[in-house]
């Protein structure tokens, strides 16, 4: 495998994210741990996935008090986001 520039993996990221619903967690993991080695934020790109087991399948339970609420349809994981 090639090295890749930061710059490269800036574009490897930003079309891996387009499609993330087709993706699998396997895929994510190695986009989440490329992003680490050149020390790239995913800032909101990190909601698109459960942190526990990187499905890309979630499902919003609840908004309230500026706090949304999402489950992982996999493992069940709650995860909460301060909306702003």
């Amino acid at each position: 495998m090639k090295k890749l520039s930061k710059k490269e993996a800036i574009e490897k990221i930003e079309e891996f994210f387009k499609d993330i619903k087709n993706k699998n967690p396997k895929e994510i993991k190695k986009i989440k741990k490329l992003a680490m080695k050149h020390n790239i934020k995913l800032k909101e790109k990190r909601k698109k996935f459960c942190k526990k087991c990187f499905s890309p399948r979630l499902k919003i339970i609840s908004i309230k008090n500026k706090i949304k609420r999402v489950v992982c349809e996999e493992c069940g994981y709650i995860s909460r986001w301060k909306i702003k």
